[in-house]
């Protein structure tokens, strides 16, 4: 019990200012999407084209409970990780000794690498199939196998990244008394790892803009060259826990990508000297193969992204705990204390828009996306400056000459607003968004017809975009009748 308060407090003291925070870059598509702001959205976030419905639901429930005030969502989000972090202990006192699954478990709880998930209200789905992926452990190591499938069924439904939770279970079959009972469970849950993974490819064909498989805009074998330096980055962060960011920008040559991928060959040889008796090696490979759907094949917008590591550090955790809880307690009193110091550096990071993206710009100053984020934070003239910086490094992003054109129309200024959205209509045709905002900046300069037509327009594309429907009924026009799914 003294252990358990000690995990609590220490996680309560990293990363309790995460609930005065603001919300961030996708949070606030939460709040256009009718089944999290629906009365019925219950229901409705388990349509077969949802991906992390179990997410959702809980997204949902934060509406109807508090709607769109930010601490709420934070509260949800600090008490999983609470909550995963004394499970870890549970499952690691089955496994390793006390000292050991004490320290590996406050590791978990401290790190600032779990700053992201924990601040990152969109990011919950980490968070929760983290959680629900203990549970099924802790169920699997009192040989209650079937129980522990039914609840990775669930956890698969937090978020799909854990699909190579079974191959943790399976190594822990390979390491322990092997018994035959557990491999058809085993089975069962790499068939579901295989129908998620499938799921996940249908949906991203469905959803524009999906930003994973063929609309991340890599291909996956470029995608997996880059995936070495990545998780470099991500070891050197759990080591040196210094320079987190957002946005992590990821450049480096064809050499240097190959380096990157021998010294992880070279790592994973090492490991494998001390993978029987599940000692270190057995624990850094199995943090490995946890962070492998998000850092293999199957490519996504980011290369890289500091959250990921999120599940593997339940397994990466116990690797480190065993190279140092030999230490003295205070020099590991004093380890924890930099820790929470850190992490508290970094909950202050994402306390506001402004000094999360000034951050994840000095950390990645070839990048336009920090620029268009702070840009949004910032008064007229200090955005407009980074978004023609933006503009020089992406051209062909309409992302940015849309935000040009709502910042000048912000300033007064819509005839010019009104030639930002046009480029942005112009780099993505039919965008319902680019659509709407050309209707807005032709609203304001009188053009009440034309606007109209882009209303309209941007209604037969989209026939739930709230914002174009809004337009056109304060102009008089009449909208397409209203689906029962854009009822909210």
């Amino acid at each position: 019990m003294r252990q358990t308060l000690l995990l609590v407090a220490a996680a309560s003291c990293a990363f309790g200012l995460t609930v005065a925070a603001s919300f961030h870059f996708d949070d606030y598509a939460l709040f256009s999407d009718p089944a999290i702001t629906s009365p019925s959205g219950a229901w409705e976030v388990w349509r077969p084209v949802q991906t992390r419905p179990l997410t959702y639901f809980t997204f949902w429930l934060n509406y109807q409970l508090g709607g769109a005030n930010p601490v709420g969502y934070h509260v949800v989000n600090l008490l999983l990780h609470i909550a995963a972090s004394v499970l870890l202990l549970a499952v690691l006192r089955l496994l390793l000794a006390p000292r050991i699954a004490f320290v590996a478990a406050m590791l978990f709880a401290i790190h600032p690498i779990a700053t992201e998930p924990i601040a990152y209200v969109f990011a919950r789905g980490t968070i929760l199939c983290t959680l629900l992926c203990l549970a099924s452990l802790w169920y699997w190591l009192r040989d209650r196998p079937w129980i522990a499938a039914t609840i990775f069924a669930a956890a698969l439904l937090a978020k799909e990244e854990c699909v190579a939770f079974p191959a943790l279970l399976l190594g822990l079959w390979l390491t322990g008394p092997r018994l035959r009972r557990q491999l058809a469970p085993i089975a069962a849950m790499l068939l579901l790892s295989l129908a998620a993974g499938l799921h996940v490819l249908w949906a991203a064909t469905k959803i524009q803009g999906s930003g994973i498989a063929a609309s991340a805009g890599v291909s996956p074998l470029e995608y997996l060259s880059f995936q070495g330096v990545a998780i470099l980055r991500y070891l050197s962060l759990l080591i040196v826990p210094w320079g987190f960011t957002v946005d992590p920008e990821i450049t480096a040559g064809p050499l240097a990508r190959a380096l990157a991928w021998a010294a992880i060959a070279f790592a994973i040889a090492i490991a494998l000297r001390w993978f029987k008796g599940r000692l270190a090696g057995f624990w850094f490979l199995a943090g490995l193969v946890l962070l492998a759907p998000s850092s293999s094949i199957f490519p996504a917008a980011d290369l890289a992204a500091d959250r990921r590591v999120y599940l593997p550090l339940i397994a990466l955790a116990p690797c480190a705990a065993m190279l140092v809880a030999r230490w003295q307690t205070r020099w590991l009193a004093i380890i924890a204390a930099l820790l929470i110091g850190i992490s508290i550096r970094y909950s202050l990071v994402w306390q506001t828009e402004r000094s999360l993206w000034t951050e994840a710009l000095a950390h990645a100053p070839g990048k336009a996306r920090p620029r268009l984020q702070l840009a949004r934070a910032v008064e007229p003239a200090r955005a407009l400056q980074l978004l023609a910086e933006a503009q020089s490094i992406a051209p062909a992003d309409p992302a940015v000459a849309s935000e040009q054109g709502k910042v000048l129309l912000e300033a007064g200024r819509p005839a010019e607003a009104l030639a930002a959205f046009g480029r942005a209509l112009a780099l993505s045709p039919g965008n319902p968004d680019a659509l709407n905002n050309r209707g807005v900046a032709l609203q304001s300069l009188g053009q009440t017809d034309a606007a109209q037509q882009d209303f309209q327009r941007a209604l037969r594309i989209d026939p739930c975009h709230f914002n174009a429907r809004l337009n056109l009924l304060r102009l008089g026009g009449t909208p397409p009748p209203l689906a029962p799914r854009c009822t909210n």
